[in-house]
C-alpha cells in the first residue's frame, strides 16, 4: 500500500514539475512590453494610453459640416457601379 501511495507522490511531483517548466517555456514565448521594448518604447506606450479619443462634439460638427450624399450606395472597393 505504501509503495502505491509513493508512487502516486512521485508521479505527482513529476507533473508539477512538468507543469512548472511548461509555464516557464510559455512566459519566455510571452511579449511583455515592460521587459521586451526598449526604454523609449515603454514611454511611448504609456503616453499612447493616456491619449483619449474626442468627446464626440467634433463627430457631430463634422457631420453637421459635410456635404457628402446621404444616399450614395456605399463603397465597395474594386467593385464598379
Amino acid at each position: 500500500f505504501s509503495l502505491q501511495v509513493e508512487e502516486e507522490l512521485q508521479e505527482q511531483e513529476f507533473l508539477d514539475r512538468c507543469f512548472q517548466e511548461m509555464l516557464e517555456e510559455e512566459e519566455q514565448d510571452w511579449f511583455i512590453p515592460a521587459r521586451d521594448l526598449p526604454q523609449g518604447m515603454a514611454q511611448l506606450q504609456q503616453q499612447l494610453h493616456g491619449l483619449s479619443v474626442g468627446d464626440g462634439h467634433a463627430a457631430e460638427d463634422i457631420l453637421s459640416k459635410s456635404n457628402l450624399n446621404p444616399d450614395a450606395k456605399e463603397f465597395i472597393p474594386g467593385v464598379k457601379y
